[in-house]
């Protein structure tokens, strides 16, 4: 299995602006030997790290971090999307074997719109020429934005992270439902079942993501989904085993055993290009 979505972090850095004591467990140190047990039990042999701050220093980190780990297939990083020299940097970047994507934050920044910034349309180009993966990291308040985005970079090779986050803690479907699905309507872009948990009620239970699972099943297909753990975010809410065997048994009662194979293995190592 191919775990397409995990982070590790050093406090101590100081460059995670939403990592605060108020945030509970996870404002600790997270670093390989923590998830080596976890990713072993779980049937894990590979993984995809991504940035959980916006800065290249956390990006120079983590790839520092992949150079030194067997299990760290490939790299998230963040670049600076309305740098003028963007197109530098991404080549820079590009150069480290492990470099296989980028991601802005946007989820956390004061602009929903930012991904629509002529800068950063420009940066989306230049990422879409490169052929290289564009992790989407949005709230549904987002998705309208991202969709225009799309429509003026259509070739980009983007995936969805985490089902965009609906308010899965109030069962509310609409509008994620309908954002997801004209989403999912660019043939370029996947999307990573994970970060469910954290959007629960803390007594959730496995029927409270049937709607939003069976939803994204239906509108990417086996070809386009991709198993994520969120891992150590995920600990907010549930055990690493927990987030496994739940997009396990919900995927099931979609698709057989060789089509798991690509959710859990196949789509990410094919997307991530590792």
């Amino acid at each position: 299995m191919l775990d397409s979505h995990q982070h590790f972090w050093k406090v101590e850095r100081g460059d995670y602006g939403w990592l605060t004591p108020e945030i509970g467990s996870i404002c600790r140190d997270f670093m390989p030997e923590d998830l080596t047990r976890e990713i072993r039990r779980a049937g894990v042999t590979r993984t995809i790290l991504v940035q959980a701050a916006e800065t290249e220093a956390e990006t120079d980190f983590l790839l520092d971090i992949a150079d030194k780990t067997d299990f760290v297939a490939g790299v998230v990083g963040w670049i600076d999307m309305e740098a003028a020299d963007f197109k530098a940097r991404l080549t820079r970047y590009r150069q480290h074997p492990k470099f296989v994507g980028i991601r802005p934050m946007l989820q956390g920044l004061a602009d929903d719109a930012y991904i629509l910034r002529p800068k950063v349309i420009d940066s989306l180009k230049a990422i879409a020429d490169a052929g290289l993966p564009f992790d989407i990291l949005t709230f549904t308040r987002h998705l309208p934005h991202v969709i225009a985005a799309l429509k003026q970079v259509p070739d980009l090779r983007a995936v969805v992270d985490h089902i965009s986050k609906p308010e899965i803690a109030k069962s509310t479907l609409d509008p994620w439902r309908t954002h997801i699905e004209e989403i999912a309507g660019f043939q370029t872009v996947c999307c990573k079942v994970s970060g469910m948990v954290t959007e629960a009620k803390p007594d959730w239970a496995l029927e409270d993501f049937r709607p939003y699972v069976d939803h994204v099943a239906r509108c990417f297909g086996p070809e386009r989904l991709m198993f994520g753990s969120d891992w150590p975010v995920c600990t907010l809410a549930g055990r690493y085993s927990d987030v496994a065997n739940l997009a396990r048994t919900l995927l099931s009662a979609h698709f057989g055993p060789e089509q798991l194979r690509w959710i859990f293995k196949d789509n990410a190592a094919r997307f991530y290009g590792v």
